[in-house]
């Protein structure tokens, strides 16, 4: 049997840390996309006797080219094929809490999984400074028969210290983020909950004490979730009532080729479901309570070109789009457009409304990132494009730009969810390089992503140039995780 130690001083009172452990969300905010992902949460918190299951990978740079590459298949496969995950490479750990000692520890154990045991005790305790907190993780657990010897134990060790690591920077974050956005406690309803930004943003909300209220299309599981169908129109209103904030993230993927039927799958998801949430919520306005709708929306909105001559910020210039400047005439952009404009009849009931135009989100788990790593990993990944600007964001980041919309009453209108300092295509393909220590030389000629997108989506998806503002954001008062996009990927790759 082997022991694995790692202690964390943490700025934040005990209580405070202790709290956050207990509450829904902290599985998934702990859990990094390049260890794997959680199958199911915790039936009953940290209490003993609650079961979770979690889907890891094979360790290392293995483990993450598999993921990633399976994570990329899964994606282009039909929509009914998707829910199967029959191509996601993971082992299922279930896992159980045997002990409890409120604000001091919590045990739990590994039930069935790659080891032959594992056993993980949290301590918690006051830190040497008044509000600090010493959290120490101490794992005891056997490798399976045929991982023994030294070697084994010391990379067995090194990847519990990667996800540690990651662990340790998520849930200081998490805290100071919930310290700086401290207030009552709110309901709050999601739709597209289940997405790459909604798992994240729910589990967040959750360990800031909120109420989460998640809009799904399949019969509810639970009093957490609620039945809508925006084709159908049907939604119950009476669970909005009950709710202080609705956030919007629902809609028909953005990254496959450009076919008709795919551009109006990903128009009508958008402008049906904000039509129906927001004329919903502008029909319960007549009650007097406060509430705010948070709304997605894309940095698409400015076309594809807005620096080239012909677009919207002037004969080639490249200053940072902000908010007030004027949408592009592309599809992408009239989506956009179309779908911020769905939200108006909330503003216009009284309603604060926040448009988020999002970034390019970074993250292992989905998006561009997970599709460019195993070329990356293979060592055959380079620059797509050159001088193109790509605006940028930490699947953190764009998580915690969602929840500050909902949480700070002063911000409102279109806010851009990207990271202060983009980088050029061929700057992006350098750093991705750099972090993953592997070449980034092989440019990648531009019939690629024509194939796999079509023109149309070539155009303006993998070849856009968008070179986009945080400054709202940051006058807002959200404070970034990161800024520069190297320190991002480190975070999210656990390099």
């Amino acid at each position: 049997m082997q022991t694995f130690r790692r202690t964390t001083a943490l700025p934040f009172p005990r209580a405070d840390v202790f709290r956050w452990f207990a509450r829904p969300g902290a599985l998934v905010r702990l859990t990094p996309s390049f260890l794997g992902s959680v199958l199911a949460g915790p039936s009953h918190g940290i209490e003993a006797g609650s079961t979770a299951a979690l889907g890891v990978g094979a360790p290392g740079g293995l483990g993450l080219w598999l993921g990633s590459a399976s994570g990329t298949v899964q994606g282009i496969l039909p929509e009914a094929l998707r829910s199967l995950n029959a191509v996601r490479p993971q082992l299922r750990w279930e896992a159980l809490h045997t002990e409890l000692e409120p604000g001091e520890s919590f045990t739990d154990i590994m039930t069935s999984g790659p080891l032959t045991s594992w056993t993980h005790r949290h301590d918690f305790a006051d830190g040497p400074v008044a509000g600090s907190t010493v959290m120490t993780d101490t794992v005891t657990y056997r490798l399976p028969p045929v991982a023994t010897g030294a070697w084994a134990q010391r990379r067995f060790e090194a990847e519990l210290g990667r996800m540690f690591d990651f662990r340790a920077r998520q849930l200081s974050d998490d805290l100071a983020f919930h310290r700086d956005h401290a207030g009552r406690p709110l309901t709050i309803a999601v739709a597209g909950a289940s997405g790459l930004i909604g798992t994240q943003l729910c589990a967040l909300l959750g360990g800031g004490g909120h109420t989460v209220l998640k809009l799904v299309r399949h019969a509810p599981r639970g009093g957490a979730e609620t039945f809508w169908d925006p084709a159908a129109g049907t939604l119950e209103a009476a669970q909005l009532a009950a709710c202080d904030a609705v956030v919007n993230l629902a809609g028909h993927p953005i990254g496959g080729r450009f076919t008709a039927r795919t551009k109006d799958a990903i128009y009508r998801s958008r402008i049906q479901g904000t039509s129906l949430l927001a004329g919903t919520l502008a029909r319960l306005a007549s009650d007097g309570v406060t509430r705010t709708f948070v709304s997605g929306s894309a940095v698409g909105y400015y076309g594809a070109a807005p620096h080239h001559p012909a677009g919207n910020t002037g004969p080639g210039s490249t200053r940072a789009l902000v908010e007030s400047d004027p949408a592009g005439s592309d599809f992408l952009a009239q989506v956009c457009r179309d779908w911020e404009a769905a939200s108006r009849p909330a503003a216009e009931a009284g309603l604060r409304v926040v448009n988020v135009r999002t970034g390019v989100v970074q993250s292992a788990a989905g998006g561009v990132l997970q599709r460019l790593l195993p070329l990356y990993l293979a060592g055959v990944g380079g620059p797509l494009g050159k001088e193109e600007w790509q605006s940028w964001i930490g699947i953190d980041d764009v998580a915690g730009i969602f929840a500050h919309a909902v949480l700070s009453a002063s911000l409102e209108g279109p806010v851009n969810a990207v990271a202060p300092h983009p980088v050029t295509a061929e700057q992006y393909a350098h750093t991705l390089g750099r972090v993953l220590r592997r070449p980034a030389a092989v440019k990648v000629p531009a019939a690629g992503p024509r194939l796999l997108l079509g023109g149309q989506g070539a155009r303006e998806l993998a070849l856009a140039d968008q070179r986009v503002s945080a400054a709202k954001a940051v006058g807002s008062g959200y404070t970034f995780r990161h800024e520069s996009l190297e320190p991002a990927l480190r975070h999210i790759l656990g390099e």
